[in-house]
């Protein structure tokens, strides 16, 4: 149902941002635009026990039991795009002063109804009942309840070092080929699978935090650094003769980025891990996870210049031109350069780019990172020798590259490509500025792909192909298939490959998700990530045939998601 009355402002725009967001077997109402989306919104893992009851005059009494199951419904399903103290990111602020002005029927139906513009449909997909539904509406009504912050006491409360560093081996104990390894997460299982590119089998399966976001290489290719979105790291040391992890800490409430450190010099020496909840990040040992340096990002905002109390920590790269992470600070739109030279005295250069920062990645040199600022629909460039802001870019709604994807575009030369969350083009961004200086940090093409939607695009310098999923399209047959590009040949348009019918799992959704190739750049890896009942899978495609190769089942795949190679997350092959 989609209502139409003019007075009917949309409250949010929910996206789930390279996070894999809650899925379920509903999809939010469809808009008759078929290059519009309406995606699901994304947990937090905040524990709602954690968060204090709030009464707020002027807004509907609730029993103590009532606010404690709103609280409880609001950190799982609404958190993740409104933020926990409610004041908007990827979806808009839902702030007192804003729900008690709308009123109770307005919010009741929204919440019901969604908007095609994004929001869920919660009363007509099932997942809310009635009862729910007006709960929720007067539960927003209130001040939002704030957790608690989390000290650098709390951290070491939970720090472990499992295997000391002198314990460890002093070469790799076992025969797998490491660079064809893929670090794999298993998101409602809390745990990630090592794969062998190699004889496609299941080398271990670990123990991590809840739904690992990323998996990162250490500079050396030793370690995979992991972290879920309850905020604990996993250290695993890959040369055991049974790789596991060997040391581990919860950094916060609720994460999504980890990194080492990559400087000629200090390799391995230090790992950094931002957090949502609470806005900071802490910078470890390298070898340990030993918490040294906490730094909080609330501040104030690029554009509006007003204090933001909740500015997530997004994605966060190690430079190659200096000691230095690159971190990005989601709602203020600051990108921060912070030093490690001299933790005693540790030096940040703040960017201000856009608002919404979320992911990135480097174009081909190392030198430029580009990183989405989604809900401005922005490309933001900083050049990491010279350290400043390079490019503010325009692109389509919503841009969501992941890595992004790095080629020789025929007409225009070097390319870096993103994908989009909100409309269904794939658009080419020049990234060489010597070579090619008047395509340099503009869009070159735009291509049209299946649909919005697409969390992923890939390609790799031995292959002729760019790929591109729609795993949060509404559209069955779109989430569950992908496109595919010829480099030489853009303008000829997209094969479609179905991805999900290929995997033959049986019911559920089946969405298919981020394609990620092998060390040698000849075959490509899909998720076809299915709920937690329902039977999941990895299909592998023949990257120069474009043809089935290979369908990864074990019962042991419980809802894969984001899949690493060592060798291409470890050298940012993308």
């Amino acid at each position: 149902m989609r209502l139409t009355n003019p007075f009917f402002k949309p409250l949010a725009l929910v996206v789930a941002v390279a996070s894999f967001g809650v899925m379920t077997t509903q999809a939010a109402p469809k808009d008759p635009d078929p290059s519009s989306t309406a995606y699901e919104g994304t947990s937090s893992a905040v524990d709602p026990e954690s968060a204090q009851v709030v009464r707020t005059p002027g807004a509907p009494d609730l029993t103590d039991a009532e606010f404690q199951e709103a609280k409880q419904i609001y950190f799982e399903r609404c958190a993740g795009c409104h933020g926990v103290l409610r004041k908007g990111a990827t979806g808009k602020p839902l702030t007192p002063d804003i729900t008690q002005e709308r009123g109770m029927d307005y919010l009741k139906a929204f919440i019901s109804y969604g908007s095609p513009a994004g929001m869920p449909n919660w009363l007509t997909s099932g997942d809310f009942t009635e009862d729910e539904v007006e709960l929720m509406a007067k539960y927003i009504m209130h001040e939002p309840p704030q957790p608690p912050e989390y000290s650098l006491e709390d951290m070491k409360a939970t720090w472990e070092v499992i295997v000391p560093p002198e314990e460890r081996p002093t070469e790799q104990m076992n025969d797998l080929n490491l660079e064809n390894l893929f670090s794999v997460t298993l998101r409602d299982a809390g745990q990630i699978a090592l794969i062998s590119g190699d004889t496609k089998e299941i080398v271990e399966v670990i123990d991590t935090g809840y739904a690992v976001h990323i998996s990162r290489m250490s500079a050396s290719g030793r370690y995979v650094m992991v972290i879920g979105r309850d905020a604990l790291v996993n250290m695993i040391d890959l040369w055991m003769e049974e790789p596991g992890t060997v040391a581990k800490i919860k950094v916060g409430m609720e994460a999504r980025s980890v990194e080492t450190s990559k400087y000629e010099g200090y390799e391995d020496q230090y790992a950094i891990a931002g957090t949502y909840w609470p806005p900071q990040f802490v910078i470890m040992d390298g070898q340990t996870l030993e918490p040294k340096k906490i730094v909080g990002t609330r501040g104030m905002t690029v554009d509006t210049q007003e204090y933001h109390p909740e500015p997530r920590v997004a994605a966060i790269v190690a430079s190659h031109e200096h000691p230095e992470f690159i971190v990005n600070i989601k709602e203020t739109g600051k990108i921060k350069l912070v030093n490690y030279e001299d933790l005693e005295n540790l030096s940040i250069t703040t960017i201000d780019a856009a608002r919404f920062l979320h992911d990135g990645g480097w174009d081909s040199s190392m030198r430029y990172f580009l990183t989405a600022a989604n809900n401005s629909d922005k490309i933001a460039v900083v050049d990491s020798r010279d350290r400043n802001l390079e490019a503010m870019i325009d692109v389509g709604k919503i841009p969501h590259p992941g890595r992004g994807a790095n080629f020789v575009d025929p007409e225009h030369g070097p390319v870096w490509a993103t994908s989009h969350l909100g409309d269904p083009t794939i658009q080419l961004i020049g990234t060489d500025p010597e070579g090619h200086p008047d395509n340099a940090w503009q869009v070159v093409r735009t291509l049209d792909g299946q649909g919005g939607g697409s969390l992923f695009i890939k390609t790799h310098p031995e292959s002729d192909n760019l790929w591109v999923d729609t795993a949060l399209n509404p559209a069955e047959s779109i989430s569950q298939s992908v496109a595919v590009f010829d480099i030489n040949d853009l303008e000829a348009g997209y094969e479609v490959l179905p991805i999900a019918e290929w995997a033959d799992l049986g019911e559920g959704p089946k969405r298919v998700v981020q394609p990620e190739y092998n060390v040698e750049g000849d075959e490509v890896w899909f998720s076809v990530w299915n709920t937690q009942d329902k039977k999941s899978a990895l299909v592998v495609v023949d990257d120069k045939t474009r043809e089935l190769k290979k369908v990864i089942t074990d019962e042991r795949l419980v809802t894969p998601t984001g899949k690493f190679n060592v060798y291409n997350t470890q050298h940012d092959v993308y």
